[in-house]
């Protein structure tokens, strides 16, 4: 079963729902596998926690 794994700041249950199937189906498309066949794990995390050019 392919796996998709994303890690991202916090969003709302709604827009997680909506990359989940942006990804799922995407991935599908690329691959020419089932949709059904695959798992997404969304990782939030707080922004406090991310850097981006020695900055938080």
């Amino acid at each position: 079963m392919p796996h998709i794994q994303v890690e991202i700041g916090m969003a709302t249950r709604e827009q997680k729902e909506k990359l989940i199937q942006a990804l799922t189906k995407s991935a599908s498309e690329v691959l020419g596998v089932n949709e059904s066949s695959f798992y997404v794990l969304i990782k939030e995390n707080s922004l406090d926690n991310w850097g981006v050019g020695g900055k938080c």
